[in-house]
Order: C-alpha cells, then sequence, then structure tokens
C-alpha cells in the first residue's frame, strides 16, 4: 500500500474513533506542521537583504512538494490581530526535491500592511498558512539560448530564484540581467548577482541607480543590448516600467517573446453596495460592505474558499454566480447572469448574491 493511501486509511479509521474529533485536531497538537486540511509552513528564520526588505525562510508541513518552477509564487496567510492575512510572493528560493525549506523575498510598502508585518514583525517558529506554488512567470526547461531579464525593484525576486537555478544546475546561457533600483543599497540581492555574474562567463549584468540616472529609456536598449530583437525576455517590477515595456515590444512585434510578471491588479472600478452572499453548497452566508471581496467574505464565514494570487491574475479562485450582482473592481463592470463565472479575490457584491459552494 503506498504512503499516502495507508495515511488516508488511518485517517479515515482515526476518525471514527476520535468523533467529533478528527484525528489532525490530535496531530496539530504534536506538530502543528502534520494537518491535511490545510498548507501549513513554519518560519524558521528571517533575514534582513536591504533597510527595507528581507528573506523570509519557510519549512512547509504535511502535503508540500517541493517541485515549483522558478519563477513562480506562493500564498502566505499570516494571523495578525485575530485574522489571517493572505498575499502572493515569488519564491526567490530554487526548486530542490530533497529540500526542506522555501524563501520568499518581500519588500516593505508603505501601504502593504502585510510585507510590513513579515519583514519587520514576524517571528521565527511563527505557524503560517500556505498556498500552493502558481504562476506561468516561469523559466523553461531548456532554457532558451539567449534570455533578457528587465527588473526594477522587488521584480528580482522571481528572476532570482531562476539565475539560482541556472547557476545550481551549471547551465547558465546568454543571459542578460537590466536591474533598475533607486539606489545602490535598495538593491536586493546586490552582491549575490554580481558574483554570479564574476563566476559565469555568459551572465552580463547592467545596473541602474534611477535616483540618479534616471530611469530607462528603452531606446537605449539598442545600445545596452543591441540583440534584445533576438531574445526571449522576462520582464517583471513596477507597473508603470511594465506598460511601457509591454508596449515597446508590441511596436516591435516582438509580444509573442515576452514575458511578464505583475505583483498587483490595478483597480479602478468602484467598490459595490454589499448585501448578503449566500454560499449555496455549504450552505452559509454573511453580510458583507460593498468594500470586501466575495474571496474574503467566504473565508471570513468559514467557507473552503479556492485561491491562488489573490489579485486577479491566475482564475484560481473563479466561482460560479448563480444569482444576484457582483462589481469587478479592477474595471467596474458588472456580472449579473446565472451561471456567470466570476473572480471572487476581484469582485464585490452588489445587494444580495448566491454563489455555488
Amino acid at each position: 500500500m503506498a504512503v499516502i493511501d495507508r495515511l488516508s486509511w488511518a485517517r479515515t479509521a482515526g476518525a471514527r474513533l476520535t468523533t467529533p474529533l478528527h484525528p489532525d485536531d490530535y496531530l496539530s497538537l504534536v506538530n502543528p506542521l502534520w494537518t491535511a486540511r490545510e498548507l501549513r509552513g513554519r518560519i524558521e528564520r528571517v533575514v534582513p537583504e536591504t533597510e527595507d526588505a528581507a528573506t523570509v525562510v519557510i519549512r512547509p508541513g504535511w502535503g508540500w512538494r517541493y517541485d515549483h518552477k522558478p519563477g513562480q509564487y506562493v500564498g502566505i496567510g499570516v494571523q495578525v490581530g485575530g485574522k489571517f492575512h493572505w498575499r502572493s510572493y515569488s519564491v526567490s528560493s530554487p526548486p530542490k526535491r530533497d529540500g526542506r525549506t522555501i524563501a520568499i523575498t518581500v519588500r516593505a510598502m508603505p501601504e502593504g500592511f502585510l510585507s510590513q508585518h513579515l519583514v519587520g514583525g514576524l517571528e521565527p517558529g511563527t505557524i503560517v498558512r500556505l498556498a500552493l506554488p502558481a504562476g506561468e512567470f516561469v523559466l523553461p526547461d531548456p532554457p532558451p539560448a539567449r534570455m533578457l531579464m528587465l527588473v526594477g525593484g522587488s521584480g528580482i525576486t522571481p528572476v532570482m530564484s531562476m539565475l539560482r537555478t541556472l547557476d545550481r544546475r551549471g547551465t547558465m546561457p546568454d543571459v542578460v540581467v537590466h536591474y533598475s533600483s533607486t539606489t545602490a543599497e535598495r538593491m536586493i540581492f546586490r552582491d549575490e548577482i554580481r558574483e554570479l555574474a564574476d563566476r559565469h562567463e555568459g551572465l552580463t549584468l547592467h545596473r541602474l541607480h534611477t535616483d540618479d540616472d534616471g530611469m530607462l529609456d528603452l531606446a537605449d536598449l539598442d545600445t545596452i543590448v543591441p540583440d534584445w530583437r533576438e531574445r526571449e525576455t522576462w520582464a517583471c517590477g513596477p507597473a508603470p516600467m511594465l506598460d511601457a515595456v509591454e508596449g515597446h515590444w508590441e511596436r516591435a512585434g516582438l509580444e509573442a517573446c515576452l514575458h511578464l510578471e505583475r505583483f498587483t491588479v490595478q483597480r479602478d472600478g468602484d467598490g459595490g453596495e454589499g448585501g448578503t452572499l449566500h454560499f449555496q453548497n455549504s450552505g452559509k452566508e454573511i453580510e458583507v460592505d460593498g468594500a470586501t471581496t466575495v474571496l474574503e467574505a467566504g473565508e471570513q464565514a468559514g467557507v473552503g474558499m479556492p485561491y491562488g494570487c489573490r489579485v486577479g491574475i491566475c482564475h484560481t479562485c473563479t466561482l460560479t454566480l448563480v444569482s444576484g450582482t457582483v462589481r469587478d473592481l479592477r474595471t467596474g463592470d458588472e456580472h449579473d447572469d446565472s451561471n456567470d463565472r466570476v473572480q471572487t479575490c476581484v469582485t464585490v457584491p452588489v445587494g444580495d448574491c448566491t454563489l455555488a459552494i
């Protein structure tokens, strides 16, 4: 009998003996990482990278697989003030099937409650919730012969996972990294990337300090990387930078060679009016205001809501709208047709609604 089958059999048998408690309830008393109900992790250490950024090293618990693709992100939920706060962050460590930990690298943003807590207020030993790795901004296997990485600020984190993977495999192709940061001191991984460039002949590093040198003018790529049109390109950074890169590649007719990773989605739409959300299959309901997303409301009601990036990118959270109206926070568009598929992490209720979950 396979190990997983034996574990499942043991849990089923144990559940009959421990009703109304589940065996996981007892296992989690022994070790909080031993549970099949949800993915958990324990904070092992928090390593400062710059004055406002840190690498958070996490030991995942039962059910985790160390086979993420370089460049993917994970969801992390941290309990603060009795409430779980969720955000997705790129995995900065390379995948290792025999690994024991993963790492995310976080920059504390002025408007980012969770990012500030992760960088400055998270104690080793803290138990967090995790979501499985996701995302399409990944390193191909095998990698292309020539690559260009356009990075701004904390956009270095998924690219760092790719570079570390290539370094570990000893398969560094012809890679050009253009890394923009406000100052040299705020460049995350600045020493490690320089060491990688010194060690690998194929890795070329260009650094730009925007406080002194200004923003990258994409017209200068013809001088900085003369063959950029022949390279497959990965770009990650602030939204204005990515908008400019996307437009530049489209005008060149090269959008098929461009991979973008956006950390946030611009929310241009207004909130909803709020109302009562009914969750059809579970029989649960909750009153919410017009600023609370359907995903957040479902979690508050105790519904096992699916989720991934939580910023409207991956579509993992999509559910069927049975009745009522929801509004998309990104566009302001409303969905009111029964059987509409709606992204719960970026929609809010406009009156009473029912969803199939």
